[in-house]
């Protein structure tokens, strides 16, 4: 009877431990986010996912946001602020970090400043981010979207006001003036940033390059 009793006792320890539905152990690392640019999709992170898996990641601990290019960048920075939430819930981290490119630095900052995203992000790392807008927007005007990353548009003028770098989260950028789609490639900066210059890179090879790649992979693990 007493042994009956001890085994009783321990299934019901068992039971207590089970993680109630839709919790989840916290990752060994804290997942990374990214957010591909105009056009781009969850394919343009392929090297980069290559290399940080090479440094230890998981695949777990890896995602890529896509949204749709031509539509509105409010409508796909909350398309983010959703994609994050499941991050985080599926993780079991309070905090993501998240690597963009191009038009995906506009998606991730209007996420950061207007929905109150920095409050979930631990570092953003921006490659060639159109974050103060590019005049090469001008060639796809009947994109709304495009029209959102004009340099002087309402959108870019909202998302430059005040502090540009908000919150606890630490922010690092990387522009080039070889970029040759981000128009000024200065655009890229940050004010409260770490701003990092690249003596020649094209835009597209960002996301290849697996020197800057490294260094961002270093920047968002510390």
């Amino acid at each position: 009877m007493r042994r009956i009793l001890v085994l009783l006792l321990v299934s019901a320890a068992a039971l207590f431990a089970v993680p109630a539905p839709g919790a989840h152990a916290a990752t060994a690392r804290r997942p990374v986010v990214f957010v591909h640019g105009y056009t781009g999709s969850a394919s343009n992170w392929v090297s980069a996912e290559a290399l940080f898996r090479a440094a230890g990641y998981s695949s777990s601990e890896l995602f890529a946001y896509e949204y749709n290019s031509y539509g509105s960048n409010v409508t796909n920075a909350q398309g983010l602020a959703g994609f994050v939430d499941q991050v985080k819930a599926r993780t079991g981290w309070s905090k993501v970090d998240i690597v963009n490119h191009s038009m995906g630095g506009l998606v991730s900052l209007w996420y950061l400043k207007q929905l109150g995203g920095a409050a979930s992000v631990a570092h953003l790392a921006s490659l060639a981010g159109a974050n103060h807008g590019t005049t090469s927007a001008g060639a796809c005007l009947v994109f709304v979207t495009c029209q959102q990353m004009y340099p002087g548009s309402a959108f870019i003028l909202t998302l430059s006001a005040g502090d540009e770098t908000p919150g606890s989260t630490v922010y690092r950028t990387w522009y080039s003036p070889c970029d040759g789609v981000i128009i000024p490639y200065t655009s890229t900066a940050l004010s409260g940033a770490t701003n990092t210059y690249v003596p020649c890179e094209n835009h597209l090879t960002y996301l290849t390059d697996t020197v800057v790649l490294s260094q961002v992979r270093a920047f968002v693990s510390s």
